[in-house]
């Protein structure tokens, strides 16, 4: 099956991979999420929440930056995961590593990541950015400029973009497509404002969508209408 879009890049949350349970690594999710994948994601960019959240430990007391560098390699351990998944798909993959630690993964260098894309490599981009204080969103947008994607898939637990939190409000209207300015305008947490504003400057195309949902990361890979796209212009 071909996908639509040439180079895609994929933003998991790294409670995907909890499964059911909420936290830890479940193998079942991994081999749901590595059969989708292998439609055509060219890099993944992935969070640590299962593990550890950096703003949740430091709002604990933990220093904000040693929080923060906690996360980060809690990502780590989720690439090195999902790479075993992929794998086992028939998928050839690279982690390569904001931090360095070149027992486990490549040292990221844009020029090398681009390199293993045009090799047909899955890359899964760890570490986030390799400094404190940027969410894996904005690692996400980065990464996804750094490289070229013609668009950044955002899988979260969630349907899509909502009016208000759909938890609290189960009235809350979920929008198919939305504008940069619209959802700035209408102060809707897309993702933190760094990531946001740098996906705009740069035009980068974003689909926001539940990836727990089986066939929803296929779905989006084929280019038919799941969760929420945010557009430069719509």
């Amino acid at each position: 099956m071909t996908p639509t879009r040439r180079r895609v890049l994929l933003k998991l949350s790294g409670e995907v991979l909890a499964g059911d349970q909420g936290h830890g690594i479940d193998a079942a999710s991994l081999a749901r999420l590595a059969g989708e994948i292998q439609e055509g994601v060219s890099g993944i960019v992935i969070g640590g929440g299962n593990i550890i959240r950096g703003t949740a430990a430091s709002q604990e007391g933990v220093d904000r930056a040693a929080a923060d560098s906690m996360g980060m390699l809690a990502t780590v351990i989720n690439a090195i995961a999902l790479q075993d998944s992929l794998e086992r798909c028939g998928l050839v993959t690279r982690v390569l590593s904001a931090i360095e630690m070149r027992a486990l993964a490549e040292p990221y260098i844009r020029r090398r990541a681009v390199r293993h894309l045009e090799k047909g490599r899955v890359v899964l981009l760890a570490a986030g950015t390799g400094h404190p204080y940027f969410t894996t969103d904005t690692a996400a947008v980065l990464r996804a400029v750094e490289i070229g994607a013609d668009v950044l898939l955002k899988g979260t637990k969630v349907d899509g973009v909502f009016s208000e939190d759909p938890v609290r409000n189960p009235a809350a209207v979920r929008y198919d497509s939305l504008s940069y300015p619209e959802a700035i305008d209408r102060r809707l947490q897309v993702m933190d404002m760094t990531a946001f504003t740098m996906g705009m400057d740069n035009r980068l195309p974003i689909v926001v969508f539940n990836v727990t949902v089986p066939g929803n990361l296929a779905r989006a890979l084929r280019g038919e209408p799941v969760g929420t796209r945010v557009l430069v212009e719509v």
